[in-house]
């Protein structure tokens, strides 16, 4: 492959995963449900993975995908999926000063990047991680190099913050009991003394002629049993009306007089 044609994949492959990136990032902004958000953050985060196994750091591209997509945005999917957020919840400030924070950081990253985008334009050149990783023996060994040595201080301060922010959400998520949990004989006790059917409720429609549910059960003594048509059938009045007959053949049958 000559030089030309590899500058002309390598073109391709940006322009395509960065506008995925952009619009990824849009979409999260824009969109009204949490869990649409971190699906279109899990595009953005994909798209990130190939450019940066486009600029020769394999590694970094691997992370990614394995710990960012497949991992940390798996796990916010997961837990909005059980907990579930209201939109109108993201609308109340529980923080004071937490919008203006807010806008004041977008508006400094918004700088940054503007100054980032405007500094790679003027024509400054540029040197891809060919060179950085010939000099350490790879990608992994760079990365490696820096994070030991340059940014050693940086890196664990990070780790402390991670391991800070696991502990504090412990901590909120955590709820003091403040009295014992209840045994099964508390349980029990409770459910016999609550004034309901402290049993299984009759199954609808037995020893009738059909299993329908909108049909009282039979007892044994030839009565019928109400509690065991489903309550929205009662009030609705579409409670079926037992024969006689059926009634009539139950009482033979518990007496011993039927053949």
């Amino acid at each position: 492959m000559t030089e030309v044609d590899a500058n002309t994949g390598e073109q391709i492959v940006f322009w395509v995963s960065a506008t995925l990136a952009v619009a990824g990032a849009l979409g999260m902004v824009l969109s009204r449900k949490a869990v649409h958000s971190a699906l279109w953050v899990a595009l953005t985060m994909i798209n990130l993975a190939i450019l940066y196994v486009a600029n020769s750091a394999p590694f970094l591209g691997m992370v990614q995908v394995i710990v960012y997509t497949g991992a940390v945005m798996m796990l916010f999917l997961f837990v909005l999926m059980v907990v579930g957020v209201d939109s109108s919840d993201s609308l109340i400030e529980t923080i004071k000063g937490q919008r203006l924070a807010g806008i004041l950081f977008g508006l400094g990253m918004a700088v940054l990047l503007i100054w980032t985008i405007g500094h790679g334009l003027t024509g400054a050149t540029t040197v891809g991680l060919d060179a950085a990783n010939a000099a350490d023996g790879g990608n992994v060994q760079g990365i490696a190099n820096l994070i030991f040595t340059r940014y050693l201080l940086v890196f664990e301060l990070t780790s402390a913050l991670l391991i800070t922010a696991a502990m504090g959400a412990m901590v909120l998520a955590h709820r003091d009991r403040w009295r014992p949990a209840p045994t099964q004989r508390d349980l029990a006790i409770a459910r016999v003394r609550g004034g309901g059917h402290p049993g299984n409720l009759p199954v609808p429609g037995s020893y009738a002629r059909h299993n329908a549910v909108d049909t009282p059960a039979i007892l044994p003594d030839g009565s019928t049993s109400d509690i065991s048509v489903p309550a929205p059938v009662r009030a609705r009045a579409d409670e079926r009306q037992l024969d006689r007959v059926d009634i009539d053949e139950v009482r033979e049958i518990t007496e011993g007089r039927s053949e």
